[in-house]
């Protein structure tokens, strides 16, 4: 396909609008339309990342000149609360453009496409609306999913972020020193993500958040009770039958670590164990926050959404 489309960032400043740059840098078919980003206003694009080549600069737009600049799609990188008056000036004078918004503003409006692909691709019906699911969200569910029909009680997941999970504006959450030797919980029920996959899935979960020190990469561990025992072997051969197509998720047999996945497009889940009497199971799922937790899978879905192969600019594992 020679089609060349072209794609507008708001939000760039951040961590994940880096990385969605460097995606597009190496993109066959798309280009660059915008980077909105108030604190960099002015700056080249390539003094930033350099990975990205050319002289586009970033600008501080409002939200009408974010939709009068008439790319073809738009990627909201911005913290919650922040993009309804965006979609709303670009539903007022563009509404064809396809707009992914990263934060958790849209995932609970059944008007938006939700865009985990490896569980939701076959429910994209050409929908100009979608809501990239979140970091935590996509772990728990893809480690979830296999085994959602056979449980007989709610997940609980024990999730560790790396801290550019917390963004960029200074808060405990991503101060190194405040998490040097520390792991720090937060929002231990009701978190965003808890009520995100509660919904997905259509069953209860509980989810427990932590920051740790290192920057980048999540690690979740996941207690599952069946109504029936499984064998160990049984349990890994339902997650390698579900996963088998699925390129950016890889079925290992012991616990992946966090390390490993670091700057990695795909979600690894593995040591898969088995208590005594066969109802207990417990998973463990990383991958990275930045990547496969927001630009990665915000790249899978506007290729999805344009007609170009899904991978297309993402690394294969």
């Amino acid at each position: 396909m020679n089609d060349r489309r072209t794609l507008g960032i708001v939000g760039a400043r951040g961590h994940t609008g880096a990385e969605l740059i460097r995606l597009v840098a190496r993109h066959p078919h798309l280009e660059l339309a915008f980077v909105s980003s108030r604190e960099l206003d002015g700056q080249r694009v390539h003094d930033h990342v350099a990975e990205y080549v050319g002289d586009l600069r970033y600008e501080n737009l409002s939200h009408e000149a974010v939709a009068g600049k008439g790319a073809d799609a738009v990627v909201l990188a911005l913290p919650n609360g922040k993009a309804g008056e965006i979609v709303a000036a670009i539903d007022a004078v563009k509404p064809d453009t396809l707009v992914v918004d990263l934060s958790a503003d849209f995932r609970f409006d059944d008007a938006w496409y939700y865009g985990l692909p490896e569980l939701t691709r076959r429910r994209y019906a050409g929908q100009k609306r979608i809501s990239n699911p979140g970091c935590y969200a996509t772990a728990m569910q893809l480690a979830i999913a296999p085994l959602k029909d056979r449980l007989a009680a709610p997940p609980a997941c024990f999730g560790v972020s790396g801290y550019s999970g917390a963004g960029t504006t200074p808060s405990d959450k991503n101060d190194p020193d405040k998490l040097r030797d520390n792991l720090m919980p937060y929002s231990l029920v009701d978190h965003v993500h808890e009520r995100e996959v509660t919904r997905r899935l259509g069953l209860p979960v509980e989810f427990m958040p932590h920051v740790a020190p290192h920057f980048r990469g999540i690690t979740m561990t996941v207690n599952l009770w069946l109504q029936q025992a499984m064998k160990r072997d049984d349990v890994l051969a339902l997650y390698r039958e579900a996963y088998a197509d699925e390129p950016l998720v890889r079925v290992v047999d012991e616990a992946p670590w966090v390390s490993a996945i670091a700057g990695r497009h795909h979600v690894e889940i593995g040591g898969f164990t088995v208590a005594p009497g066969g109802k207990r199971v417990v998973v463990v799922a990383t991958l990275d926050n930045l990547l496969k937790g927001a630009a990665t899978q915000a790249m899978q879905n506007l290729n999805l959404a344009l007609g170009f192969d899904e991978l297309a600019s993402i690394e294969r594992p």
